[in-house]
């Protein structure tokens, strides 16, 4: 079987209030991570290095920055590739009214599946493997996710699914999460990465829309789990070469919080990194040395973690 021609979409226009100085002037994708990748290099890595080279980036919150990254560091090499800026002609109000937008720049490409990824996650992910995985149980949509603890699951999408993988129900950021069949210590979350056939993508935003829905958690995925075939796919079987020992095998944060963000910069760093960013089998493009040196994120990070753990304490 022919590989899918699969199309993206890479959502990276969120303000990220809950990072902030760091998102002061810059929007949620575009912070630095160890000092020389901006957040938004990891997403885009690694649909390059799964051979998917037709990605649209939609934009909204202070586009400038990323727009001028993308022209600098993701120019295409090959037929058909592109990696293009697309900013919102009308305020996007959720993540799936920002794709529903921009769905007539799909009419071209002859996509036989289209992926919708977050763009402000640091992680390893070899997309064709999750491919796999959707064309192997004829899914309709399928939504990468892995086990969180129950305490931290509140913040995400919560997966309920059967045996064999497919979702049964998706709470977005619930009271009380779902645990896992098998751990109940841990709830099984979505990492904001999703897989689509085109037409179903296509229906399921306009019924949506007409129902005054624009978010893919609140609004568009807890309706498909009753009308489609949606499935999880379980991020802990993804690998990617190239690992040292000293990795985590399967590494995924959500850098949304000035903590997550503060950690994920030190798991990069030193001689044994739970993230090495010097793969060479699977490498994440770097950009410049015009980005704030690693040291100085550092210490702002470490100061405002600091802040919020004793503003915390005091209330």
């Amino acid at each position: 079987m022919n590989e899918p021609r699969i199309v993206a979409f890479v959502l990276a226009g969120g303000e990220g209030a809950r990072l902030r100085p760091f998102t002061n002037e810059v929007p949620k994708p575009a912070p630095s991570c160890a000092g020389h990748c901006r957040v938004i290099d990891f997403a885009l890595s690694n649909l390059h290095n799964s051979s998917i080279r037709s990605i649209f980036v939609l934009l909204q919150y202070k586009p400038q920055i990323l727009v001028e990254h993308l022209a600098a560091h993701w120019s295409p090499h090959g037929l058909g590739e592109f990696v293009e800026p697309v900013l919102s002609a009308s305020p996007w109000r959720g993540t799936a009214d920002a794709v529903r937008q921009s769905l007539d720049l799909l009419d071209a490409t002859r996509a036989d599946l289209v992926a919708v990824f977050a763009a402000d996650h640091v992680y390893r992910m070899d997309v064709r493997q999750m491919a796999a995985f959707h064309l192997e149980h004829d899914a309709d949509a399928t939504v990468a996710a892995l086990p969180v603890p129950l305490d931290q699951a509140r913040q995400f999408g919560v997966i309920r699914s059967a045996a064999d993988g497919r979702i049964t129900g998706f709470d977005e950021k619930p009271a009380h999460p779902a645990c896992c069949p098998s751990d109940r210590s841990a709830a099984c979350v979505s990492m904001g990465n999703y897989l689509f056939r085109p037409h179903v993508l296509r229906h399921a935003l306009r019924e949506a829309a007409l129902r005054g829905g624009h978010d893919f958690g609140r609004d568009v995925l807890p309706q498909l789990v009753e009308q489609a075939n949606v499935y999880a796919y379980d991020f802990r079987h993804n690998a990617v070469p190239g690992l040292m020992s000293c990795e985590e095998p399967v590494y995924w944060r959500d850098v949304g919080t000035v903590d997550a963000y503060f950690d994920a910069q030190q798991d990069a760093r030193g001689r044994f990194p739970l993230l090495n960013l010097r793969n060479a089998a699977w490498p994440i493009r770097c950009t410049s040395a015009t980005l704030p040196r690693a040291g100085a994120i550092y210490g702002i990070a470490r100061l405002r973690a600091a802040e919020a753990r004793l503003h915390a304490a005091l209330t």
